[in-house]
């Protein structure tokens, strides 16, 4: 892969600490931690930065406080002018500390914008609760910061039946209801006054839990069957507005809304006039527009802007950069950027490390040229590429791959998998699991063993395992092709889902298909199977969710995509362009 000519600055400017020293993620929490990093580098930024960051504006995060950034290094212009060239660089790092108390004024409107995600901005409603957000939200009683809840006396009845069984629906009915018990069995608790919600330790809820204690009195529609439960449950909230909806001594009006996951649910209320809402704490993002895509096109102008600060260094066969200014706080560990124009070499790398106001990049192995095909596999895109690197890597643990139907994701996870476990020996075998949701209606039970009853579910392994062998085969015969097959099945073992609890895998290479049909919770089960030595892939495709009330805001590849960005050792990439077929590529786009 051709590299852009080497800048005018080198390594030998650094020190060897500075090489040498270990990666680390500033990304914690959300963006908010990149504007406030922005902030404090505004503040405290020396002449080298000075001079690229004047040129323009480059990112949401050093735009707003660029005139900082123009009147304050001035004064201390002549040291670096006087100074030799080798110096500017040593004074990037060392006059930092000196400038620590100017930046006071600077931090502080940092917590203006942490508290943006408060939403005590008006009075406390009165949110009804439909049984479906408690059987999928056990813990959603205590979501609601201030505001107060209501339970008609039918949702308990509900709740009640969907108790039994080992599905998940029935353990969150199982919680729900030990909840209820705790907050009802609390000191000095009251059901009359309404249970206080924080009596358990959930100090973060400040509200009130009510009972229905007595019957209300309301008028539906006679199109409405009053003995349906969802029915019954719409009267409650039509009651409680009319009684909410004036000021009593010792009882202050309240809003009255209803929280359901049921879609039709909230159309009969809005249509008879009550606020309904959906329950929206369970989802990671509310645009699955906004997910993380784990990589980012470098801006046309980057070399110019970057000619009077850029180091860079030769490692083997990778060639390493360290950047500054406006673009670092928007960056995270092991995100991928590219910088693609015409006329020009294009670079492809990674972010390795984020220091303060510099990030350093690493150049990719290119698995698109026949001499680093992976078991036989090139690379046809960029993003390939990108997640080809990942997948190789010994230090990533976790890597998600999401994209369209035939963009790759499993057969680059098998071919890298087959290339470690058989030549490389660096995994003792592949275990390959999913999530068994069907499309249609079920077939009924399987027969035979845990595997043989998993076979169905995994027609996209043997379709893979199929052109994998076909091209290792080589002149060896039917004898030759039939042996490769045998050991590779050998070291492939199919697993359910259901059993995954309490077992840990050692050195092993983990993959997990279909993982958009997973909730969080099962993401979370699975992931931490994890022991030392094993690497775990999870591959979907967001926009065929087939569980019922998992959307793409709320699914357990969102959240793990979202959890473990900025995580030194995990890595993401969004596959953009299928490889399948011009039939399956014109069929993802028209259909």
């Amino acid at each position: 892969m051709p590299l852009p000519p080497a800048p005018t600055k080198r390594a030998a400017l650094l020190s060897p600490d500075a090489l040498d020293a270990p990666a680390r993620s500033s990304h914690r929490g959300s963006r908010r931690s990149g504007d406030s990093r922005a902030d404090e580098t505004a503040a405290r930024s020396p002449q080298p930065l000075e001079l690229f960051d004047s040129l323009g504006t480059e990112g949401a995060g050093g735009a707003p406080v660029r005139p900082a950034r123009r009147t304050r290094p001035k004064a201390t212009t002549p040291a670096p002018v006087s100074a030799p060239q080798p110096q500017a660089l040593i004074q990037v790092e060392t006059r930092a500390p000196a400038a620590e108390p100017a930046p006071a004024p600077a931090a502080a409107p940092q917590p203006p914008a942490r508290a943006k995600r408060s939403k005590s901005t008006g009075p406390a409603k009165l949110f009804v609760l439909d049984t479906n957000v408690l059987l999928h939200d056990p813990m959603c009683l205590f979501r609601f910061e201030e505001h107060d809840i209501f339970l008609p006396m039918i949702v308990l009845e509900e709740l009640d039946g969907h108790k039994k069984g080992t599905t998940e629906v029935a353990r969150n009915g199982r919680q729900t209801s030990r909840t209820l018990d705790a907050l009802a069995a609390a000191q000095d608790a009251d059901i009359d006054k309404g249970l206080k919600l924080d009596t358990t330790g959930h100090r973060e809820a400040g509200g009130r839990l009510f009972f229905q204690t007595a019957p209300l009195d309301y008028s539906l529609p006679i199109s409405l069957p009053q003995g349906k439960a969802d029915n019954q449950i719409l009267g409650v909230v039509h009651a409680l507005r009319d009684e909410y909806a004036k000021d009593r001594p010792g009882r202050p009006k309240q809003e009255v809304v209803l929280v359901s996951k049921d879609i039709n649910m909230r159309v009969k209320a809005r249509a008879l006039g009550l606020a309904a809402d959906d329950y929206q704490n369970d989802k990671t993002l509310e645009d699955g527009d906004l997910l993380y895509a784990g990589s980012l096109a470098l801006p046309a102008d980057f070399w110019t802007r970057q000619s009077k600060t850029i180091e860079s260094w030769q490692s083997g066969s990778n060639t390493f950069y360290r950047i500054s200014g406006p673009l670092v706080p928007n960056l995270y560990i092991n995100q991928f950027v590219y910088f693609e124009a015409p006329g020009e070499p294009s670079m492809y790398a990674r972010v390795t490390e984020i220091r303060d106001k510099t990030a350093v990049l690493k150049t990719l192995k290119d698995y698109s040229s026949g001499k680093n095909a992976v078991w036989g596999v090139n690379t046809r895109n960029r993003e390939q590429n990108f997640a080809m690197n990942l997948l190789m890597d010994p230090e990533i643990d976790f890597v998600t791959l999401t994209g369209t139907a035939g963009t790759g994701k499993t057969l680059m996870a098998l071919a890298s998998g087959l290339t470690q476990v058989l030549d490389d020996r660096r995994y003792t075998e592949i275990i390959m699991t999913r999530a068994t949701v069907s499309v249609g209606e079920d077939i009924g039970f399987l027969p035979g063993t845990e595997e043989e009853k998993m076979g169905p579910w995994m027609g996209a392994l043997d379709d893979n395992l199929e052109f994998l062998a076909k091209g290792d085969g080589g002149g060896a015969g039917e004898w030759g092709r039939a042996a490769t097959n045998e050991l590779i099945r050998s070291r492939i073992k199919v697993k359910s889902m259901n059993f995954m609890r309490g077992r840990t895998f050692l050195n092993k290479y983990v993959i997990i298909d279909e993982a958009q049909n997973l909730t969080p919770k099962q993401m979370k089960t699975l992931i931490t199977r994890a022991g030392p030595g094993t690497k775990i892939i999870c591959m979907g495709n967001l926009a065929q969710i087939d569980t019922p009330y998992l959307t793409e805001g709320s699914s357990g590849l969102t959240f793990a995509v979202d959890k473990f960005k900025g995580w030194p050792h995990g890595g993401h990439i969004t596959l953009a362009r299928g490889e399948r077929s011009r039939l399956a590529d014109f069929a993802s786009d028209v259909l």
